[in-house]
This record gives C-alpha cells, sequence and structure tokens, in this order.
C-alpha cells in the first residue's frame, strides 16, 4: 500500500515506518524540513506546513494517510502560550491533512488520526469506553475534542476514519516511561501523588500492530481506544518499576510538590481515567503485552 504519515518522525511514527517497511509498504512522511532526509526506496519525505509546499503533488495515489503530527504535551510547562501551541499544532496540522485529501483525485480508503483517553476527562472511579459520551471539562479533553471534531470532516474524503485513541504509550526511549524510571534508577523511586490516579497504558508495539489491525479491518471506524485491558493504578505502577529493576520504592512524591514544579501540567502525573479498548477486544485483537508486568519485563530488562 501507499500510506502517508504526518507525524512520521515522533517516537510513534518512526516504529510506526519500521513496521510498514518491513511489511513491504512505500511510505511517505511529511515534514517541514525534507532536506534534512535522503529518500529511500520505500521512504519518501514530502515537504509540508510551509509557503509554497504542494505535498498532495505526491501523494495522489494513496492507500492510507495516518495523522500524528503535534506538539508535545511534555515540550514545556503549560504557560498560556504553550497551551495554545500544543491545541493549533494539531488543528492545524489536521486541516492541512483534509485540505490535501480534498485536493487528491485518488482518495485513500482509511484516514487514522491520533486522539487521546483525555478526551473522557479524570476520574477515579468511572470506567470509559468508546461509547462514554461525556467529554472532560480539563485543556486536554477540550483540546482533543476540537482535535477530533477537525478529523472526522475527512470523512467527506475517505471511506473511514478511526480516531486513535492513545493512552499511555510505554516505551524505552520516547514518551513518558523513561522520566518516570529515571527516579527508581537514582534509587529514590516512590509513589506520585495519592496513588490511587489510573494509568491507562500500552506497549508502544501494541500501538504499531493496533494501528495496522485498523487499517486491515474495515469494519473499525470511529473513536478506537489504544489501552491495555489491565489498566493499573499510580502506586502497583511504581512497585512493577521497582520490582523489575530492582531498585526501591519508597521516596513517595506529594502532589504539592509535583503541582509546585510542573504547574497544570501536573495532571499528567496526577491524574487519570481508567479506558477499556471494547473495540479492539470487540474484533479480536491480540495483544501482544497484556499485563503490565509483561510489558514492564520487555522494556526495562
Amino acid at each position: 500500500m501507499n500510506i502517508a504519515i504526518a507525524g512520521g518522525t515522533g517516537f510513534v511514527g518512526t516504529a510506526l515506518v519500521d513496521e510498514l517497511i518491513q511489511a513491504h509498504h512505500t511510505v511517505f512522511i511529511l515534514t517541514r524540513h525534507p532536506e534534512k532526509y535522503h529518500n529511500q526506496s520505500q521512504v519518501h519525505y514530502i515537504g509540508w506546513l510551509y509557503e509554497g509546499a504542494r505535498p498532495e503533488n505526491a501523494l495522489n495515489n494513496l492507500d492510507v494517510f495516518i495523522n500524528l503530527a503535534g506538539e508535545s504535551l511534555n515540550s514545556g510547562r503549560w504557560t498560556t502560550q504553550r497551551k495554545q501551541k500544543i491545541t493549533e499544532s494539531r488543528l492545524i496540522a489536521t486541516k492541512e491533512m483534509n485540505r490535501i485529501l480534498a485536493a487528491c483525485t485518488h482518495k485513500p480508503s482509511v484516514v487514522i488520526n491520533a486522539s487521546a483517553i483525555g478526551v473522557y476527562g479524570v476520574s477515579d472511579q468511572l470506567t470509559f469506553s468508546e461509547t462514554t459520551e461525556s467529554i472532560g471539562e480539563d485543556f486536554l479533553a477540550q483540546t482533543v475534542k476540537l482535535w477530533e471534531h477537525e478529523a472526522l470532516h475527512s470523512k467527506a474524503y475517505s471511506n473511514r476514519v478511526v480516531l486513535a485513541r492513545f493512552g499511555l504509550i510505554l516505551d524505552q526511549q520516547g514518551g513518558a516511561l523513561p522520566m518516570m524510571v529515571l527516579p527508581y534508577k537514582l534509587m529514590a523511586g516512590g509513589t506520585m501523588g495519592r496513588g490511587t490516579q489510573w494509568l491507562s497504558w500500552i506497549h508502544i508495539q501494541d500501538v504499531i500492530r493496533g494501528i495496522l489491525f485498523c487499517i486491515n479491518h474495515p469494519k473499525i471506524s470511529g473513536p478506537v481506544n489504544f489501552t491495555s485491558p489491565e489498566p493499573t493504578q499510580m502506586k502497583p505502577f511504581g512497585q512493577m518499576i521497582s520490582s523489575i529493576t530492582h531498585r526501591p520504592h519508597w521516596l513517595p512524591v506529594p502532589s504539592f510538590a509535583l503541582k509546585l514544579a510542573l504547574g497544570e501540567m501536573s495532571m499528567l502525573v496526577l491524574e487519570g481515567q481508567r479506558v477499556q479498548p471494547t473495540k479492539l477486544l470487540h474484533h479480536h485483537f491480540s495483544f501482544s503485552y497484556l499485563t503490565l508486568k509483561q510489558a514492564l519485563t520487555d522494556l526495562l530488562t
């Protein structure tokens, strides 16, 4: 297949491109700086989101469009300017995706747009699935709401639109896990916050396999939760890191300290939601890493 990926140089995009190459697909990576990269037989770097860029000229025979583009949530303290950049980066990239699709005469069979389980808001008691209609009131939830609304406009240009609502993606190199493991490496690991907040996690390999699964299953559309069926809470999450790394779990980090250090961004570790991947399970997706112990053992040993 011919597959375009916006955000293909990020940590999810990089892993996805590697898998697509192994499966002998042709990949077109949309980037603001195509001059930094060298085209290969299966990978082509296409410029976008700068004056004069016309990526549609190279993307007129697509089977799949995957949009992973957006400013990292961990890129800095959430000032007013940073929050605006987080939201606008997602909306601008998604609007440009739709402009490209509208300009192409051959439309892709499926569009997969990144999203986040943060759309559900936060709760220690509720369990969320794709059928949950309520939307949270916090910054992340409202950002995702706007993002998904824009992504759904691509229904006009494709047979299917999948909103890939990612949970906490566990990876050796990218995402939140390296920073969560660091205190344990320094012999200063412990529970962050009250410890009861939910972490709906997923191994990076299951993210990639889940994306390919959605591409190949034409009955899957709309919101899809990318999380393990076995979410955990913060305290046992830290204890599992401690057990696998053979480092002590003893020094708690109180909520007020994290709020003082990180400001509003502290909600990424102090708040959470218990999410089930109901749609993936309904379509018989098989997780390679079903339990947290399996996932962390693979990533940390």
